[in-house]
């Protein structure tokens, strides 16, 4: 058994915070264990609690879409959530959900050790651009240490206002890039807090 699969079950038998008693299936993630690109969503929604599996709604099926239109397919990347049980209602993680599942997920980012981590929405974003809005700096990345970190809308944010889409879509269109750019960019220091860092585009 593998690092992450051995991750999983730990994940599967947390019983941390009151959604874990009423979920259906908690959602560790999924996708390639030597995955160059992360991507790291918010919560499960309803289909991804029945199912066990992240992104599997029409969120999902945009984002594989995306995907697509940069020559990748679902299975060559991670797929995963902030917090990994789906809220109730599917409202917005609460902040101490957060905190106890964020453990998890920095354990997979370390398993995976992806060259790129793309949060998807603002509440991933939150982790890795604290203090920052989406609104400003989607579509912008920062290298700290050998990862990139890149910001986007999420693409549960198209289905809800259909003007976010072709912004979500050139945004996509520029990870290639900034992959092949990152081999020649320069790393800064992990330890800096982001707000001191300089984002970048292309």
């Amino acid at each position: 058994m593998s690092a992450l699969s051995e991750l999983y079950t730990e994940i599967v038998r947390c019983q941390r915070c009151e959604i874990a008693r009423l979920r259906t299936h908690a959602v560790p993630g999924e996708g390639a264990e030597n995955a160059e690109i992360l991507f790291i969503g918010e919560a499960p929604g309803y289909h991804e609690d029945q199912l066990g599996r992240p992104f599997v709604g029409q969120a999902g099926q945009f984002l594989e879409r995306l995907l697509v239109s940069i020559d990748l397919k679902r299975e060559q990347v991670y797929i995963a959530n902030v917090i990994k049980c789906r809220p109730l209602g599917n409202r917005d993680p609460l902040p101490t959900e957060i905190s106890n599942c964020r453990g998890w997920l920095e354990k997979q980012i370390e398993l995976i050790a992806p060259r790129m981590i793309v949060s998807l929405g603002r509440f991933s974003m939150a982790m890795f651009f604290p203090g920052k809005t989406i609104s400003k700096i989607h579509g912008m990345a920062q290298k700290r240490g050998n990862i990139i970190y890149y910001a986007m809308y999420h693409p549960a944010a198209a289905l809800h206002q259909n003007g976010l889409r072709r912004e979500i879509e050139a945004d996509m269109q520029k990870i290639p890039l900034l992959l092949a750019q990152a081999k020649t960019m320069p790393a800064t220091e992990p330890s800096l807090q982001p707000a001191q860092l300089k984002m970048f585009e292309v």
